[in-house]
């Protein structure tokens, strides 16, 4: 047997039964009986109900980092950009230079790791993706594999350049 015919008249909004009570409401009675409605629902627990996985804290860092760098080279190349019309020096090579050369070695050395962990992070993520992107590597374990491997690298990584 073939499905009713859709009507014209169908919509989504639930019409009572024809015996309910016809009840006149104003707009502002009816959006406050809405926001009561809104306060019994249950909430859905989404994320809380699912164990936390070494790839959902990497996608995370991924877009993190990502934000972080692209927003990080567009602060900086603004205030690169402008710095000379407002009269500022801080953008000047030989101010950064003497500024970072007055720090001591425990800052300058954390500075740089702060610095080079989203770039190594960014890059070593990246690869791992081009590597899915070839069809390889993604089983559950091998995911999980590259994964504490884009970390060690990315720690190891930062550390030299924090020292270089």
């Amino acid at each position: 047997m073939p499905p009713p015919p859709l009507s014209r008249k169908s919509t989504s909004v639930a019409t009572p039964p024809p015996n309910a009570p016809k009840i006149q409401v104003s707009t502002s009675d009816a959006y406050e009986i809405l926001r009561k409605q809104r306060l019994n629902r249950p909430i859905s627990p989404h994320l809380s109900i699912y164990k936390p996985q070494l790839t959902w804290y990497l996608s995370g860092l991924n877009r993190l980092t990502g934000s972080i760098l692209s927003g990080g080279f567009y602060i900086f190349g603004f205030g690169y950009l402008i710095s000379p019309l407002l009269g500022w020096h801080v953008f000047d090579s030989a101010t950064m230079v003497s500024a970072f050369g007055s720090l001591p070695a425990v800052v300058k050395v954390g500075l740089k790791f702060g610095i080079a962990l989203p770039f190594t992070f960014h890059s070593f993520n990246g690869i791992r993706h081009l590597v899915w992107d070839t069809g390889r590597e993604l089983g559950n374990k091998s995911v999980i594999r590259t994964g504490w491997i884009v970390i060690g690298a990315t720690i190891v990584s930062s550390g030299i350049l924090a020292y270089l």
